[in-house]
């Protein structure tokens, strides 16, 4: 392995050869770097490798060291005639899965990455076939994890995989809501997860999380299903050929019935619906 810093222009190296780890970079906090790196230098080279492939305008693959090259990179633009080159340790890995697992180990230890960025790059190295499986995945790029955090990176990615479309700013996401969600998972409830997500699907995190937690807690409440081992119950989710969605949803002293779709807009439904939940209960 190489030892020796290289001084690499900036220009030349091409931060997108690898499936990164961290999906949101902390705008203040990389402001903060850059006045750190302005004022003191930079304290840690970033590591690179050469490319096999080389293009016109870029000679090196990033491995590790995104936000020090980003907030080197920000500093030159103000400054165009300053840091123009970065400090780099030019490594030899012998393979694209093998620089993803030293980006990885030097994360572990330099970055609080989010429970969903551990997650997402694991899935998004299955989904480009970077590896056959998230267990192949996990066992390559975390290779000294202990079984309960294998077990745990697992279920990050099978979260992040399912729901990578549809929730905002899933980074903010703690730990334990992403285990709540691969309950609902394991409990074949993906449908209407997704569902509640599409109703809200411009909404902020605070506003889906609230969203959700009705289904959440009753879903997840063994409890809650006075009939669990009757096939096809209770039924959460109904979608009908027409054009109409109906979820039903605990709600305080009782339940409500959720209707979206084209046909839901069709003036009369509630009329036709309540005349028969009249005939049903209180026959003429």
């Amino acid at each position: 392995m190489h030892t020796e810093i290289t001084h690499i222009p900036t220009a030349e190296i091409l931060d997108e050869a690898l499936l990164r780890d961290r999906a949101h970079l902390d705008t203040e906090a990389l402001e903060d770097l850059a006045a750190s790196i302005h004022r003191d230098g930079l304290r840690q080279p970033i590591e690179v490798w050469a490319l096999s492939q080389p293009t016109e305008t870029h000679r090196y693959g990033l491995i590790s060291g995104l936000r020090r090259l980003t907030a080197t990179r920000l500093l030159h633009t103000r400054n165009p005639a300053t840091h123009t080159t970065i400090a780099a340790f030019i490594r030899t890995p012998a393979s694209i899965p093998d620089a993803m697992a030293q980006m990885i180990a030097e994360n572990e230890i330099r970055e609080n990455l989010t429970p969903w960025e551990r997650g997402l790059t694991l899935a998004r190295a299955v989904e480009q076939d970077l590896f056959p499986t998230i267990d192949a995945a996990i066992l390559a790029l975390h290779p000294t994890a202990t079984k309960q955090k294998r077990t745990r990176l697992r279920t990050l990615a099978l979260v992040a995989e399912e729901f990578e479309d549809c929730i905002a700013t899933p980074e903010l996401l703690s730990q334990n809501q992403i285990e709540r969600l691969a309950a609902c998972l394991r409990a074949n409830l993906t449908p209407v997860i997704r569902q509640i997500l599409k109703e809200n699907r411009k909404a902020s995190l605070p506003s889906q999380w609230a969203a959700l937690t009705p289904t959440l807690t009753e879903a997840l409440d063994p409890e809650s299903d006075p009939t669990p081992t009757k096939p096809g119950r209770p039924r959460r989710l109904l979608t009908l050929k027409q054009g109409l969605t109906i979820r039903r949803e605990r709600c305080a002293g009782g339940w409500s019935l959720k209707f979206t779709g084209p046909e839901a807009k069709r003036n009369g439904l509630m009329d036709d619906v309540m005349d028969e939940i009249e005939r049903l209960f209180q026959p003429r």
